[in-house]
């Protein structure tokens, strides 16, 4: 999928108008009819089923939906599950760029990733009190990287609790496996399920605190796609497997070096020291010679979170690249506007650029997680910062693992708030 893009001056895309709010409506039954036509083939392709648990205890909606993001399969299933069932989308406000009327029509609700959003509560109250409409949200807000849970925001028990209404979740399994945002946009053949569950009742909603709720929130977002590979005995042997791979593994388990990491076939390869690794047909790595540090994905993204953690205490991050900005302010287009600088370090993020035009900074605790994406758009990897007003997206002009970006934005914001949450 690709999105409209525009080359303009910095002046005019600042000088544009902001989107006018416009409150959500529940979507008709043609426009929900055409999203289940255009899902049937590749439900079919994946051989799509899905159990259900605890839906006669849901009673009547309309329902919050809560589903993990896994790949752009994930709305279709959504749509067999549901059909022929109302239901809003809350979806990035980029997704509206080019094509607002038919994103209005089915039912979607624009908001910013990782951008405090006030007026996204006031749409969601709206959309189950006045239009008794049903909500579908991904509360990740992003695709996994790793195949594991992406945090959630915090207090989203306090939501759950305004809204009033029970609480369903939509677990997948397969849906990663099938187009894994490192790939390459390529599609593997492998079968798909999903799980429907009813995770809180409104009597539930009424009985617990927010603080439980979140708990039992985190403990339904807990998974691992690829330790549930291994374990299902799900067989991946698409030849290019591993392509991408290095967009994930940044960071050579052997010798250290960044950026070295090359993923093609079915291997990964340090440019720097030479080692390699073979991606087997469930998922694991193992060394071509010497030792395999880490077989499991997981852990050597793990193991990289912790290596930026100690970056950052010992002071020792700092992100400096040259990048070409696109500017969201409106739903018209992705606004080009030229190159810049975008720096990360332990005072956020500053972006300057545009013939000295453009000099935005973010504080680190302005959120806790970072909009970054793998050929966004189909335009290239991307590290997305900004606020309500404006989002700047900056394409990287060579290769940057924007996984460490975002590794570090989640660190860093977790360091700084840890003295508040002890006070």
């Amino acid at each position: 999928m690709k999105i409209k893009t525009e080359r303009v001056s910095y002046e005019y895309a600042m000088s544009t108008a902001r989107p006018q709010h416009r409150r959500p409506k529940k979507p008709g039954i043609l426009f929900r009819s055409l999203i289940r036509i255009l899902s049937v083939a590749e439900l079919t392709a994946t051989r799509f089923k899905y159990t259900v648990s605890r839906m006669d205890e849901a009673g009547k909606g309309p329902y919050l939906i809560l589903m993990n993001h896994s790949s752009f399969i994930d709305l279709k299933i959504a749509s067999k599950i549901f059909y022929p069932m109302p239901y809003c989308i809350v979806c990035t406000s980029d997704g509206f760029v080019g094509k607002e009327w038919l994103m209005r029509k089915i039912g979607c609700i624009p908001t910013q990733k990782f951008v405090t959003d006030v007026t996204l509560i006031m749409d969601m109250l709206h959309t189950v009190k006045k239009e008794k409409t049903s909500i579908l949200m991904y509360p990740e807000a992003s695709y996994s990287f790793d195949g594991c849970a992406t945090p959630l925001p915090r207090k989203l028990g306090t939501l759950i609790k305004k809204l009033d209404v029970p609480v369903l979740t939509v677990m997948t399994d397969g849906a990663f496996l099938r187009d894994p945002l490192y790939n390459c946009l390529q599609k593997r053949k492998t079968k798909v399920t999903a799980h429907l569950n009813c995770l809180f009742t409104k009597e539930e909603i009424r009985e617990k605190s927010v603080e439980e709720l979140d708990v039992a929130l985190d403990e339904a977002f807990s998974f691992d796609n690829f330790a549930r590979q291994l374990e299902s005995g799900t067989e991946i042997d698409e030849p290019f497997r591993a392509d991408g791979l290095n967009r994930i593994l940044y960071r050579c388990a052997n010798c250290g070096a960044e950026g070295q990491m090359v993923g093609k076939g079915t291997l990964l390869t340090c440019k720097a020291c030479s080692k390699s690794y073979t991606m087997d047909t469930l998922g694991r790595l193992k060394a071509n010679s010497g030792e395999t540090e880490f077989a499991h994905i997981p852990d050597w993204y793990k193991w990289q979170r912790e290596c930026v953690k100690k970056e950052l205490q010992n002071n020792e991050y700092n992100m400096e690249i040259d990048v070409e900005i696109g500017i969201m302010t409106d739903y018209k287009a992705i606004y080009m506007v030229g190159e810049g600088h975008l720096t990360h370090n332990k005072d956020g993020f500053t972006l300057t650029g545009c013939d000295g035009k453009l000099n935005y900074s973010q504080s680190p605790l302005s959120s806790y997680g970072l909009y970054a994406d793998y050929f966004w758009y189909e335009i290239g990897d991307v590290i997305c910062i900004g606020n309500k007003q404006q989002l700047f997206y900056c394409f990287p002009k060579k290769e940057t693992s924007v996984a460490k970006a975002r590794l570090a934005a989640e660190e860093l914001y977790k360091i700084l708030k840890e003295p508040a949450l002890k006070a």
